[in-house]
């Protein structure tokens, strides 16, 4: 065996610094995207696809921006966000896409069908989390629910197994009521599959059902014109234009004081009479996981689509007492929100 005094000292720095070099370079590249990011002088980039509005998602980035930040991603510290909102106008959705593939961002964040399926169009490799979609699976976002394929993936809401249960909700605050109308952006897939769910939870309670389709804000008023006294209760579909729309809706319902049915809480906020459905708040802190596992380097393709774990029934109290209605004390036991 070789002593110390028989090793060149040449070899042995040339040996030390290739195994430094080494060393670092496998450093590099186990390091998670953010660091390698940070050290080219670029932080990591989340683009935000906003259906709405800043004001009206306010509540949502909120809890996307929280759960990022306890995992590590400080928005303008480790992380960049470009935030980018629609408007409620859904032919925006294309034009934003193309933007954040411009950019060249990391990752892309949105919710709703329609939005994911502009985004998905506009890039096969920048992955895209949904935070909400209705049936990725049947709208063809994700191959299955285990295993999404592709560059997509998210929480499914799976909202229209929830009509039903809206139905029967909307009957124990307006006793009687045997005429519905259905209000439902005809242009969103999902909506559509909604509306279908609707009309067979109608059909199986005795409803009358008279369909209301909206295709952009100005189709809304004239939909009201057209169903004024042939209903008693209205059910609004989840979706972009409705959402963007809400304040209006809820208006034009008090004023033919008909008993509204929403899908979240935000309806329900701007005057609506109830909404039963998933945590909205919940799924986009859930996204912040999905986005933390591909900035560490997982692959859309292989991190399963999960569904909503918590879904809040929401009562407003003021709405009620408008429109004359007495809210059971059974009903309001079961809230997880009452405005009042």
């Amino acid at each position: 065996m070789a002593s110390s005094d028989d090793l060149d000292p040449k070899a042995t720095a040339v040996a030390g610094r290739r195994a430094f070099v080494g060393l670092l370079a496998a450093a590099i590249f186990t390091w998670p995207l953010g660091a390698r990011a940070q050290r080219g002088g670029r932080l990591p980039t989340i683009g935000f696809l906003g259906q709405t509005t800043r004001s009206a998602s306010s509540e949502w980035v909120a809890a996307l921006v929280q759960r990022l930040r306890e995992l590590g991603w400080v928005e303008g510290r480790t992380v960049a966000i470009e935030y980018r909102w629609a408007e409620g106008r859904t032919e925006r959705f294309a034009e934003i896409a193309a933007e954040f593939v411009r950019v060249k961002v990391d990752v892309i964040v949105t919710s709703g069908t329609i939005a994911t399926m502009a985004l998905k169009e506009a890039t096969s490799q920048i992955p895209i989390v949904f935070a909400t979609a209705g049936d990725p699976v049947g709208n063809s976002l994700v191959a299955s629910l285990s295993r999404p394929g592709g560059n997509v993936t998210g929480l499914a809401t799976l909202a229209a197994d929830l009509a039903g249960k809206r139905l029967e909700l909307l009957r124990e605050v307006t006793p009687g009521f045997g005429r519905l109308a259905i209000m439902c952006n005809a242009d969103n897939p999902f909506t559509v599959t909604e509306m279908r769910e609707v009309q067979a939870a109608a059909r199986t309670l005795g409803l009358d059902i008279t369909m209301h389709e909206i295709r952009e804000t100005q189709d809304i008023l004239h939909a009201f014109e057209t169903l004024k006294g042939r209903t008693d209760a209205l059910y609004v579909c989840t979706d972009a234009l409705a959402n963007a729309n809400r304040v209006r809706i809820n208006i034009l319902a008090a004023g033919m004081r008909l008993p509204t049915m929403h899908g979240s809480r935000d309806y329900v906020e701007a005057g609506g009479l109830l909404s039963f459905g998933p945590n909205f708040p919940d799924l986009f802190r859930r996204s912040a996981d999905y986005v933390d596992k591909i900035l560490h380097g997982a692959k859309p393709a292989e991190i399963p689509v999960e569904q909503p774990t918590k879904f809040d029934l929401i009562v407003n109290l003021v709405t009620a007492k408008a429109l004359g209605l007495t809210i059971p004390p059974t009903l309001l036991a079961r809230a997880d929100e009452v405005i009042e």
